[in-house]
């Protein structure tokens, strides 16, 4: 099962942007402007991770920090727009895993939240380690940031890492060229959806036996690209 991450944030804008990046990273999110919901919400669900903003407007995030961690060891990362450094050393020492300070890009939350899930011994779910697809013919290793072929390692650039490693959530799910720009890239970013197809050529040529029929990453007409092949296992 999808690893639950409780977000707690009173802005509901970033609330709903955080759950977002969160749910197309494979979690399961539960939200909250409140931390005294927060607090409700972390006895009864006990998710995996609290995202906390520390500016909440009934019960200090600090407050709130302290008494998750009375009720379990679940891993915290702080959003906060404080960033001075006695703030960021203030939240460490309320025992939180991490600490990311606004304005902030979504997609490298969803990237801190996924480090600390892995020190804490998962992933989205997931168990820690590389994953085998379509009977070994294509293996990632996502903590050693590996890509190998039927056994031989590729090298691939940033963007098709990211567009490999989202398609690879969730085998044969199609993700429109939309959802993989912003997956690897962000919503600020605001280049053209179709350059996502000049990276998927280029990864193909790199990954398929014929990049001119695909079975790894196939094309899916008028909807964009999935996986074409299953998790081993």
């Amino acid at each position: 099962m999808a690893t639950l991450v409780l977000v707690v944030e009173d802005e509901q804008k970033i609330r709903d942007l955080v759950r977002r990046y969160l749910e197309r990273d494979g979690h399961r999110v539960l939200t909250t402007g409140s931390g005294a919901e927060a607090i409700a919400m972390s006895t009864d669900a006990r998710p995996d991770l609290v995202v906390l903003d520390l500016g909440l407007p009934d019960v200090p995030g600090g407050e709130v920090a302290r008494e998750i961690r009375t009720l379990a060891d679940i891993p915290i990362v702080i959003l906060t727009a404080r960033s001075d450094e006695e703030d960021k050393i203030a939240g460490l020492e309320l025992g939180a895993d991490d600490y990311v300070t606004k304005p902030f890009s979504p997609r490298e939350l969803a990237l801190r939240v996924r480090a600390v899930l892995r020190r804490r011994g998962t992933a989205g779910g997931r168990p820690v380690g590389p994953h085998s697809y379509g009977q070994g013919a294509l293996t990632i290793d996502e903590d050693r940031r590996e890509v190998a072929v039927r056994g031989v390692l590729v090298e691939l650039t940033p963007t098709e890492w990211g567009i490999l490693t989202t398609l690879a959530r969730v085998p044969g799910r199609v993700y429109s060229r939309y959802e993989l720009i912003n997956s690897v890239r962000g919503y600020e970013f605001e280049g053209y959806e179709r350059t996502i197809d000049s990276h998927v050529k280029n990864l193909r040529h790199k990954i398929e036996t014929e990049p001119g029929n695909p079975t790894i990453v196939q094309t899916v007409l008028g909807a964009g690209y999935r996986l074409g092949v299953r998790e081993d296992g």
